[in-house]
């Protein structure tokens, strides 16, 4: 759900996982030794073993109560999911009443608005709609809001076609990494062409985080 792993248990107990910055739940078909930074080793009745490896130690596990999983803070203030099949403009305006005035990078990366796009797919999700990270939420017709809308489903679906991405030190469950860091359309290309008109892709600051975007193809309008 989201950045969470739900694990449903026996007994109506369920693990919530949040890997953070650089968790990695790992799964190893024969139990071995565990690697340095691993920190949990679950044991499977099939003989094999997840293990829980996390360098900067952000990761967050927590046992709840099955019927208890609404009430976990964070998890239960989740927006939609961008791939649930009825998200659309319509999901979107919804969520998006009472922030019209949000910048559409800072919007997308809360997670009570829309659940489990983080920077490297909003930045692809708005090239995808042709929408410059800085537009706000009040200036999109309805037909951009259905563009976004497709555009974040398919930032999601093509990411997790190519595994993920790998800039630095992601690997997948199958200690794989990614490779969607191939397809990358905007994100961490700056000064390289566009790929749809040529422009120079250029990189700003928004909420914090550096926003990748083509001048051209993600026209600034009021």
């Amino acid at each position: 759900r989201g950045k969470y792993l739900l694990l449903d248990l026996s007994q109506d107990w369920s693990l919530v996982i949040h890997l953070r910055m650089t968790g990695k739940l790992l799964w190893k078909p024969a139990p071995e030794e565990p690697a340095r930074h691993t920190h949990v080793v679950l044991d499977l009745a099939d003989g094999s073993q997840l293990h829980f490896n996390d360098v900067r130690r952000f990761g967050r596990w927590q046992l709840v109560e099955t019927p208890l999983l609404c009430q976990v803070p964070g998890l239960c203030a989740l927006g939609p999911e961008p791939i649930d099949a009825d998200f659309g403009p319509g999901v979107f305006a919804r969520q998006l009443a009472g922030r019209e005035k949000g910048k559409l990078k800072a919007l997308l990366l809360d997670q009570t608005i829309v659940a489990g796009l983080g920077n490297i797919y909003v930045d692809e999700a708005l090239f995808l709609a042709g929408l410059h990270p800085l537009r706000v939420a009040a200036s999109l017709s309805e037909e951009e809001l259905a563009r976004l809308a497709g555009a974040c489903r398919q930032a999601l679906e093509t990411g997790v076609r190519h595994r993920g991405t790998t800039l630095r030190d992601y690997l997948d469950g199958l200690e794989q990494k990614g490779d969607m860091q191939n397809f990358l359309l905007v994100f961490d290309r700056e000064g390289e062409p566009c790929p749809r008109c040529g422009a120079e892709i250029r990189r700003i600051k928004v909420a914090g985080r550096s926003s990748y975007f083509c001048p051209v193809c993600q026209k600034l309008e009021c």
